[in-house]
């Protein structure tokens, strides 16, 4: 599997690591990775049963790996993380 991220669009903030394990990129979400989260996982009240929780599971998943992807491919704002890792390094 490759797992190399050069694509044709290069990120805008600085990539923190390359090929980070799945609960270091969860340990950075942030309020917005989560309301991302939420708002692609909003279920209709109208409805019913099994068609509710699948339709609630898919939403849920659905936004997780948007928001899973928003951290790992570092298109938006990253200043905190960034200044929190050189830290770590320096110590």
């Amino acid at each position: 599997m490759n797992t190399d991220i050069t694509t044709s669009t290069k990120p805008e903030y600085p990539v923190i690591d390359r090929n980070p394990a799945f609960t270091k990129t969860i340990g950075n979400f942030n309020t917005l990775a989560y309301l991302r989260l939420i708002t692609i996982s909003g279920i209709r009240p109208n409805i019913r049963g099994p068609s509710m929780v699948t339709g609630g599971m898919i939403g849920v998943l659905g936004g997780f790996m948007y928001a899973y992807q928003n951290r790992l491919v570092s298109f938006f704002p990253n200043e905190d993380e960034v200044a929190q890792y050189k830290k770590k390094i320096q110590v």
